[in-house]
């Protein structure tokens, strides 16, 4: 007894080792071999496999093996031939009525190799016992079989089966039987014409029902998409199915046999199927922001393809043969084959594909930003900060709500109020809380937003050197600057006279229409300006008249011109002042402080205004009563120097104007948490507590949240705002977050650590 129980082990390891040296295809060929059906089966099974076989998701890359122990074939005496049970046919077994059919009934139906019985066999003369449907058993293998299941499985499987068979918790291998019975009639009956269009399509119907219900089993959604594939090719005119070629699987018959088509009638590769190719490509892998972003990627591919290739690329026939091979999932089916059409197998071919995958990384490239803030907490893609990442071949993807009723409040603050707005108004738009100050990453989102809705702002630091505050205005004008704006060098000198015009105008505190159509004539006469830079200017104008103005910075920068230019430049200041045809005292006591700014004698003012106004608009007096200079005329000519701004004396005075009176560019508030002084060139935008934090947590790849509070508790920081300070940085320095929280875990992000380091 010893002796044979040792000479067993030996050959049970025999076989596991030579198990471990079978190819994984060689196995599932052994799946379905006769010696699968002993009582001792050897197998190769994935790690999932291991922990529960009965789930069949066998796609994970390690792989392990298991012996596991079937149940024999119960001996049966029935000799009814099996019969198909149609949908809605009615049937009784053991005193249970069933409706649903779509089921083989009887005794005898053979494996199609001829090894035992149809796995899916429902066989009334075994025993059977009630039992709910939620029961399940060690009968219930990988392979399940009906007439190897113990008889309380027979009755829960009877039972699911006798129900709507729509429930999510049933054990899938009750599932696997059913479709099993499924897979035999398609491939089988069908194939031999015992199965009219009208069943054919029911039988589609039925497993797109069941895979919508039980296909979040990997495995049983893979199979069911194999067999409604399969059902697509035998019976193109009864059935087809959008998803199935849009996106198909890894190894897709339908998307092989659609190509095979479209290449040997030498027709040109549609947008569609190249992107289906793409996706199909066993030996190319869509990047993250492309599997992330799958419905912008899928518009973007298509768009820049047929924008580069029309109606698509035409492929030239190749020898390989296209041969179409169907696995099936029962053990029952082994050595199916379907008649084959002489067509051409392009799937792998490198030369097309090589055009395909330039495309899909350069869509991968330009959806990285928008992609990388996807992965920020709380964040959608419906958000406003998304849309303004959203490539431009995908600005219509981005007209959402909120930016439709962007547009309309735009559109009516142009019309009604010149576009003037308050930046709370604006702000409510970005869908985010107002923010303290207004900073460089602010300014952006204000210009971004304008600029995906169709319009332009002012003040936009690009090109007005200045910035708004969040009490302060802004002013929206149509078309805006256009991506590839530049501004000239009449551009920038014309926007540092209206700076300075809209000082002079504004010191009353009330800003004539004389004074404002001026200013206005001085932009529409300056004919050295594109039509988009005097939109531009006219809305700067507008907002400069409506904000405060100061004269900080200028003290120093005016101390650099000559004698000559001051001069020049009190010229100006006086002709504006006097555009409306009077001069208030507080206007004349405006003008000499800003000539005392010049470091020209104040006493000079009265002296410039008397000769200014005798020029060309007759004598000024001033009046007593009111101590305003008046004219017999009741209307003011401004000398036509003024107008003429950029000719003779005023135009090297133009010129200064652009170094003299543009404000400093904005920048970027540190962060309130940054108050380390002591920071290296490396560490830059980060304090040293945070980023000793950082150098510690990417030691590893994933933290508990308990680990990480110690850590921040050591350095004296708080969680919450230790994790935002850390990837607020790295937004900074490569637009993405690189510490992830998942629940009770924080992991930090390889990829987004490397392009830091890098």
């Amino acid at each position: 007894m010893e002796f044979w129980l040792l000479v067993g082990g030996a050959v049970i390891v025999y076989y596991v080792i030579k198990a471990m040296a079978t190819s994984p295809t060689q196995q599932v060929q052994k799946r379905n071999s006769p010696s699968s059906q002993n009582k001792v089966r050897l197998t190769m099974t994935t790690s999932r496999q291991v922990v529960a076989n009965k789930n069949r998701d066998d796609d994970d890359d390690l792989a392990s093996f298991s012996i596991s122990y079937g149940y024999q074939e119960e001996k049966s005496k029935n000799r009814t031939l099996a019969k198909w049970i149609k949908s809605g046919e009615s049937v009784t077994i053991k005193e249970q009525t069933f409706t649903g059919g779509n089921f083989y009934l009887g005794g005898k139906l053979s494996s199609l190799d001829g090894y035992g019985t149809e796995a899916s066999l429902v066989d009334d003369s075994l025993r059977i016992e009630k039992s709910v449907s939620s029961y399940e058993d060690e009968s219930l293998d990988y392979w399940p079989k009906f007439i190897s299941l113990t008889p309380k499985a027979r009755g829960a499987y009877l039972s699911w089966l006798s129900g709507n068979r729509s429930d999510p918790e049933t054990p899938l291998g009750y599932v696997f039987i059913c479709f099993y019975g499924l897979e035999r009639r398609i491939t089988v009956d069908s194939v031999k014409q015992g199965v009219d269009d009208t069943e054919f399509k029911s039988l589609f119907d039925e497993i797109l029902r069941l895979k919508s219900i039980y296909g979040s089993s990997r495995s049983f959604s893979n199979y069911s998409t194999r067999l409604l594939e399969i059902m697509c090719l035998l019976r193109p005119l009864v059935v087809s199915h959008t998803e199935l070629e849009t996106t198909p699987h890894r190894d897709s018959l339908l998307l092989k046999h659609r190509l095979a088509t479209t290449v040997n009638e030498e027709k040109p590769v549609p947008a569609q199927l190249a992107l289906a190719w793409i996706r199909f490509y066993p030996d190319y892998r869509l990047k993250k922001p492309a599997r992330r972003c799958g419905n912008e990627f899928s518009q973007m591919f298509m768009r820049r393809y047929s924008r580069k290739y029309g109606d698509g690329i035409v492929v030239k026939p190749n020898k390989t043969r296209l041969k179409i091979e169907y696995l099936p999932a029962s053990s029952s089916l082994r050595g199916i084959s379907f008649p084959q059409q002489d067509l051409p197998d392009p799937s792998n071919l490198k030369g097309p594909l090589s055009k395909l995958i330039a495309i899909a990384d350069e869509c991968t490239a330009e959806l990285d930003a928008y992609s990388r803030y996807l992965t920020k907490p709380g964040t959608s893609h419906t958000d406003i900060e998304a849309i303004l990442l959203l490539p431009d071949d995908l600005s219509d993807l981005g007209m959402m709500p909120g930016l439709v009723e962007f547009k309309k409040w735009a559109d009516d603050a142009i019309s009604t109020n010149s576009g003037l707005v308050s930046v709370e108004e604006f702000w409510k738009y970005t869908k985010s809380p107002l923010p303290a100050k207004i900073n460089k990453k602010e300014a952006d989102l204000i210009q971004n937003l304008a600029q995906k809705a169709g319009y332009g702002v002012a003040p936009d630091t690009r090109y007005h050197h200045a910035k708004t505050s969040t009490a302060g205005k802004l002013v929206l004008f149509p078309e805006g600057h256009g991506k590839h704006f530049e501004p000239s060098k009449a551009y920038s000198e014309m926007g540092m006279v209206l700076r300075l015009g809209a000082m002079v105008a504004a010191i009353d505190a009330q800003v004539d229409q004389a004074e404002l159509h001026l200013l206005t004539q001085l932009i529409d006469h300056d004919n050295n300006l594109s039509p988009t830079e005097k939109r531009s200017l006219h809305a700067y104008l507008v907002w400069r008249l409506n904000t405060p103005s100061d004269v900080t910075g200028l003290k120093a920068r005016l101390e650099l011109l000559g004698k000559t230019e001051k001069a020049a430049v009190s010229r100006i200041l006086v002709g504006i002042a006097m555009a409306d045809g009077k001069i208030d005292p507080e206007e004349i006591k405006q003008l000499e402080k800003l000539y005392t700014l010049l470091g020209l004698d104040k006493t000079l003012v009265t002296g410039e205004i008397h000769g200014m106004s005798s020029s060309k608009a007759g004598v000024l007096r001033a009046s007593p009563q009111s101590g305003t200079m008046s004219s017999a005329s009741t209307s003011f000519q401004l000398d036509e120097r003024i107008l003429a701004i950029h000719e003779s004396e005023t135009k090297d005075v133009q010129s200064m104007l652009g170094a003299i009176f543009v404000e400093d560019d904005p920048v970027a508030e540190s962060d309130d948490s940054a108050t380390d002084s002591s920071i290296s060139h490396e560490e830059s935008g980060i304090d040293r507590r945070h980023y000793s934090l950082f150098e510690i947590l990417i030691r590893k790849e994933k933290w508990t949240r308990e680990e990480v509070e110690v850590l921040c508790r050591d350095s004296g920081l708080m969680l919450s705002g230790a994790l935002e300070t850390i990837n607020d940085w790295s937004f900074d320095k490569v637009d993405a977050a690189v510490l992830e929280e998942d629940g009770d875990t924080i992991y930090v992000d390889q990829e987004i650590l490397e392009e830091i380091e890098g």
